[in-house]
């Protein structure tokens, strides 16, 4: 039986939650932890899109919530001795990941988000969060620009809608660096295994990083299980991952499509051409979850020479601009 539409707020493990149901799907929002959105589900098959985290798996996921759902991360991935050079200045980000020396993700994935309104009618099911930067804030201090942030997301017969908007609403030109850490459950079916899978990813080129993650400015010659992952599909968990690449666009979309061959069933994250980078991260290898990672910018982007801002995604917002971009994740049904 199908469930009614709606929008309520309800605890997820034990944190305050937005909760969106329309028809069989079924999602999980937690405002205080990064506006994640840590379950995408088919209640009427069983499925669960995402790495969610367990009930007492709650401890792990306050610790570490980058690695459950959809983690907004601005600025995103690594920067070189925390250095961010910017429009004639240089900002210092605090260094957070003590082996690379670098700082890591940015400010916004586990900062408390503001409920802007959730609601739910004939054709969808959605809630509107919000963050606005300014003094006091975690990012203002270390990048100090004045601006909001809006994520809403709605569920619909067209599966999970992501839209972001950013607002410039100071007076100076700033950086527009956005990626999603995205946890992909695998396998999502609950009766299928890892080994049933294969993914299929809209990757161009594979960056070379050195022994600090960070580009070289060359690149490296794909593997022929990466020209599988941009073709046909092949595992997830064909070798461990933690890997950059250029994003290139087929048909005019810019996606990640995982297969399950026991079932057919297919999950499609449609994440929107500006998103001109995927990063790929498998846990090495865990064949639990991997994470298909749609980045605007290279990584440590203010820092390497030699590159167009527009090929590097290192953009920015005039005063009283405004960015957007929708992603969407929604499954496509085994053809009978």
């Amino acid at each position: 039986m199908t469930q009614q539409n709606t929008a309520f707020e309800e605890q997820f493990g034990g944190i305050p939650a937005v909760w969106l149901r329309f028809g069989s799907f079924e999602a999980a929002v937690i405002p205080s932890v990064g506006a994640n959105l840590v379950a995408f589900r088919d209640t009427e098959k069983g499925y669960s899109y995402l790495r969610e985290p367990d009930q007492d798996q709650m401890d792990e996921f306050m610790a570490a919530p980058a690695v459950y759902g959809i983690p907004i991360l601005s600025p995103p991935n690594r920067y070189e001795d925390g250095r961010f050079p910017w429009n004639g200045k240089v900002y210092q980000l605090p260094i957070n990941e003590p082996a690379t020396g670098n700082h890591l993700h940015g400010f916004l994935h586990d900062v408390a988000w503001t409920v802007e309104g959730f609601g739910s009618n004939d054709l969808e099911s959605y809630v509107t969060l919000s963050q606005n930067i300014g003094e006091g804030h975690a990012f203002y201090k270390y990048l100090p620009f004045t601006f909001s942030v809006t994520l809403r997301y709605s569920l619909s017969s067209h599966g999970l809608q992501q839209q972001l908007i950013v607002n410039n609403t100071g007076t100076e030109y700033m950086p527009n660096l956005f990626a999603f850490h995205t946890a992909i459950k695998v396998p999502f079916t609950p009766d299928s295994q890892s080994s049933d899978y294969t993914a299929k990813v809209t990757i161009g080129q594979r960056r070379e990083l050195n022994e600090r993650s960070l580009p070289t400015g060359q690149f490296q010659p794909l593997t022929p299980e990466e020209e599988q992952l941009k073709q046909a599909g092949v595992s997830p968990f064909f070798a461990a991952m933690d890997n950059h690449y250029t994003a290139e666009p087929q048909n005019g979309r810019n996606y990640m499509e995982l297969t399950d061959h026991r079932t057919g069933d297919k999950l499609v994250y449609d994440v929107g051409t500006s998103y001109k980078h995927w990063m790929i991260w498998n846990n090495n290898a865990c064949n639990e979850f991997f994470c298909p990672e749609p980045q605007m910018n290279l990584v440590n982007a203010p820092n390497v020479e030699g590159i167009s801002a527009e090929e590097s995604g290192l953009v920015g917002l005039q005063p009283g601009e405004l960015y957007e971009q929708t992603s969407r994740l929604y499954p496509i049904a085994a053809q009978k």
